[in-house]
């Protein structure tokens, strides 16, 4: 199989241009579009594997583009945004994207959600056109994965080593995704026992967000509802 091709639609040039070359050092072939009608062209001709686009572009804006191509296809799709509020997440993840990354960010952030809808797009695939059941033992969110069999996390493909608290803690989490956890059930649940100070939970969410997340200030998967708990968000 070939380098996976991205569709690339960005109105600044030096911006597109710079994550192109980041890309195609990483084996990825690109297509460039300056605003969304360009993209929806280049649709017409070309197959590609993820689009990584922008928001805010004239002419066709992102989440218009998105909205029209999501009628016809169903690979990734990946917001470029300046704009960090949560509700234009929301917005942009209910018009269809995969996901969203806040500008400005590093070339290893980009690249880690590239890989990891990119693997979850041709997992789908291959399950799609082989009919291979889910194991209900291994459990998958974006690039996490936890196997209960063989009692590894990896995200990312990359093993990650975790302590017998730190998984139990994130395998009660990702068996409950989108619920939240006060700290003293996590204690009860994981430790066994009756929740005295709930401190140590704290400290071992931190050290399992250290190991798991890209940046672990601005986390993707295991999230603080404040005066509430801990959850690990549904991914799309």
């Amino acid at each position: 199989m070939g380098a996976d091709r991205i569709l690339l639609v960005e109105d600044d040039k030096e911006i597109r241009e710079g994550i192109e070359i980041f890309l195609r050092s990483q084996g990825y072939q690109v297509l460039q579009a300056a605003d969304g009608l360009q993209g929806l062209e280049i649709l017409k001709k070309e197959e590609v594997e993820l689009a990584i686009v922008d928001v805010m572009m004239p002419r066709m804006d992102g989440i218009t583009m998105v909205v029209k191509l999501r009628e016809k296809y169903d690979f990734p799709v990946i917001f470029l945004s300046a704009k960090s509020e949560e509700v234009d997440k929301i917005l942009g993840l209910n018009m269809g994207a995969d996901d969203y990354i806040t500008k400005p960010f590093t070339p290893m952030e980009l690249l880690a959600r590239v890989n990891s809808q990119l693997r979850r797009y041709h997992r789908f695939m291959d399950r799609l056109n082989k009919q291979e059941p889910e194991n209900p033992k291994i459990h998958r969110l974006g690039g996490l994965e936890i196997n209960e069999e063989t009692v590894e996390v990896t995200v990312d493909d990359k093993l990650v080593k975790l302590t017998p608290i730190e998984y139990r803690i994130l395998l009660l989490l990702i068996q409950n995704p989108g619920r939240v956890f006060p700290a003293d059930e996590i204690y009860e649940r994981v430790w066994n026992e009756r929740a005295v100070n709930t401190d140590t939970v704290m400290v071992h969410i931190r050290n399992i967000r250290e190991k798991i997340e890209v940046n672990p200030r601005d986390p993707k998967y295991v999230k603080v509802v404040w005066g509430v708990g801990y959850k690990i968000e549904k991914q799309p």
